[in-house]
């Protein structure tokens, strides 16, 4: 079916659905793929990794960590726990970038609807739900980085496995009721009456809050609910954002892609063209879609990276420690004690120059790759 000479699309359809996943996905593990070295040095320097702390704080020693992981362990040293990225990051992206369609033809249905505020709410949505469904792959990567011994390497297996039994150590509430419970052969009959009567209150406890198992697949979640609202939502803004800048009448022919499927008849104007639906706007050029996305990873990094540096020390603290599991609170004040407010900004540097190409690798291969297959 076509509409002014440009077909129209169902997206609602499931064609539309797996096209739309599948250049998500694409893309998502080409960008991933592009940054994965420097990806794997901002780890080790988020989550204070020993042997890599003397390196925080610097360019030169961004350069010098990789040059040290590269002679240890090789080139395979920098790409360590790339295999568990890519089966997160597909899914991941598919589902992003795919709920953010979706999402977005449900809030804004046409043109007078298009506000800032309405594409913030779409791409944080879209990011919430992306990584709900694959948060545990995700921590499952972080561990499988942020080991750094050549002596007790661990596959991904034995990672998983790991992550799932571990368990904190009793705090003093719990050797408290432990204690309580073992000296009620000594204790009054009414006092054993009052810890009868407290045992099953601690047994729902432990299960709200349980000490092993596959809540620990979820260590840092919280931060990453809370920086994924900004970071997403800042994400797809941007760059949409950026992307009708770019279109503007008085640079479109330097920015856009010129072909027969977009032009427009000599009574359509930009402006009716950019009143469509969001599949038919006029593609930019591959430098231009590099300009936005960039832009896009900027912003979006600044805004959330506080919260990125809390959920990496929320996601090892089962790898080094005590090995308790540490809460959002806890960890925001590890790291003020540790450091101040430079804390929380810890590898921002590193993080620039991964996010920006990332974020830009990936809007440019799921805008071609939605050219490709028709949507």
């Amino acid at each position: 079916m076509r509409e002014g000479g440009r077909r129209k699309i169902d997206k609602q359809s499931l064609d539309y659905i797996w096209r739309t996943g599948l250049a998500g996905g694409l893309a998502g593990c080409a960008a991933k793929t592009v940054v994965a070295p420097l990806d794997r040095v901002k780890i080790l320097f988020q989550a204070s990794n020993p042997q890599f702390a003397k390196y925080t704080g610097s360019w030169f020693g961004v350069v010098t960590a990789m040059r040290d992981i590269n002679r240890q362990d090789g080139v395979r040293g920098l790409y360590r726990g790339h295999s568990a990225t890519l089966l997160r990051i597909f899914p991941y992206a598919a589902i992003k970038f795919l709920a953010y369609e979706q999402i977005r033809s449900i809030i804004i249905k046409d043109k007078s609807q298009e506000t800032p505020i309405r594409r913030l709410v779409s791409g944080s949505l879209a990011g919430i739900t992306s990584v709900f469904f694959t948060y545990p792959l995700e921590v499952i990567r972080v561990r499988l980085a942020f080991e750094t011994r050549r002596d007790a390497r661990s596959s991904l297996s034995d990672i998983c496995k790991q992550i799932y039994h571990e368990r904190p150590p009793l705090t003093p509430h719990t050797l408290s009721v432990s204690s309580a419970s073992s000296a009620t052969r000594t204790t009054p009959p009414s006092l054993r009456t009052a810890t009868a009567a407290l045992a099953p209150i601690a047994s729902t406890i432990e299960a709200i809050n349980p000490r092993s198992g596959l809540a620990n697949f979820y260590r840092g979640f919280s931060p990453t609910l809370c920086g994924m609202l900004p970071y997403a939502g800042m994400s797809f803004l941007t760059h949409d954002t950026i992307g009708d800048w770019l279109r503007h009448p008085s640079i479109a022919e330097y920015t856009t892609i010129s072909s027969p499927s977009y032009s427009s008849s000599s009574s359509s104007t930009l402006s009716e063209q950019q009143s469509a639906s969001r599949q038919s706007r006029i593609p930019l050029t591959t430098p231009a879609e590099l300009l936005s996305g960039a832009l896009a990873g900027f912003v979006s990094q600044t805004v959330s990276y506080p919260l990125e540096v809390i959920r990496r020390r929320m996601q090892v603290g089962g790898a080094v420690g005590d090995g308790h599991r540490l809460g959002m609170g806890e960890t925001t004040k590890r790291i003020w004690a540790e450091k101040g407010a430079r804390g929380f900004w810890v590898g921002l540097t590193i993080g620039y120059f991964k996010v920006i190409p990332m974020v830009a690798v990936s809007f440019l291969i799921y805008e071609r790759g939605k050219l490709a297959l028709g949507i």
